[in-house]
């Protein structure tokens, strides 16, 4: 665990989702993190791929990403893709509409306090969940039946976020309208979970939702809700370091995105992959 008493060079990178959705809040990160690095490199990408390529070219300066939880998911990706993910400290300041992850992993969601943590926070290293396409998982992913999926997205972009409605159009596919007296597909799904190689639950048992999340000491914390009938079944649980789910078409919510469909997904953790400066006492 490292401690950042001596402000270092940093590499600031400002998402422009967070420069449209608050900007006063970047200002005043930017003006703590100025004020208390001995050197602040400030980059304003416009899109993906110039994010990719500043991140790509930080040489020794730390990263200091100023964004949502896809900001930092996206930067994540990058630098496990790139393989640089364990040799690397990032440090976050949230700023935006989706800040879920970020918070669920200890970092303050307000900006000053944020600010002050990459600073003076120390290296915390946290497990991740990698997939067999080589996606990343930071703090959970979750397999509802996508009937459920696809009404929670729209209710969301009712309340006010656009942006997932697009995003709900794109994952699920347009179809033809349904005559008035056609029944509607049952929203349970049949799946077969396996942990480690053993089978926690198979096709012929209906289930409402699946969870994984990084556990502790590389593993991984598997629940699977069976379909109630009548009465509530129990959670089954089980913890282990792969995961594989397969079964017919599914999509499942990881972090802040949406992927899918999918027949079959492996996760295996990877123990200590993220280092990520947090307040001292955190995480």
């Amino acid at each position: 665990m490292a401690t950042f008493a001596t402000p270092d060079q940093l590499l600031v990178i400002i998402d422009p989702i967070a420069r449209r959705a608050d900007g006063e809040s970047v200002r005043i990160a930017k003006d703590v993190l100025s004020a208390g690095a001995a050197s602040t490199k400030v980059c304003l990408p416009e899109g993906p791929e110039e994010f990719a390529r500043v991140l790509a070219r930080r040489g020794s300066r730390r990263p200091v990403v100023i964004g949502d939880d896809r900001t930092l998911t996206r930067t994540v990706s990058l630098l496990h893709r790139q393989r640089e993910l364990a040799g690397c400290v990032l440090s976050m300041v949230p700023v935006g509409t989706v800040l879920g992850v970020a918070h669920a992993l200890g970092i303050p969601t307000g900006a000053v306090a944020a600010a002050r943590a990459v600073l003076d926070g120390v290296e915390r290293r946290l497990d991740l969940l990698v997939d067999d396409s080589d996606g990343v998982v930071l703090g959970a992913l979750r397999i509802p039946p996508l009937q459920q999926l696809a009404a929670q997205e729209e209710t969301a972009a009712a309340g006010g976020r656009p942006w997932l409605q697009s995003l709900v159009r794109t994952l699920v596919p347009s179809r033809p309208p349904r005559p008035v007296s056609a029944p509607v597909p049952p929203g349970p799904a049949r799946l077969r979970v396996e942990v480690d190689g053993v089978t926690l639950v198979d096709l012929d048992q209906p289930v409402e939702a699946v969870s994984v999340t990084p556990g502790a000491a590389g593993e991984a914390e598997v629940v699977v809700r069976p379909l109630s009938v009548g009465t509530e079944a129990a959670p089954l649980e089980a913890r282990g370091h792969t995961v594989t789910v397969s079964g017919a078409d599914f999509r499942y919510r990881a972090d802040a995105g949406v992927v899918g469909p999918v027949r079959r997904r492996t996760w295996t953790v990877r123990e200590g992959e993220l280092g990520l400066v947090l307040p001292v006492g955190r995480g």
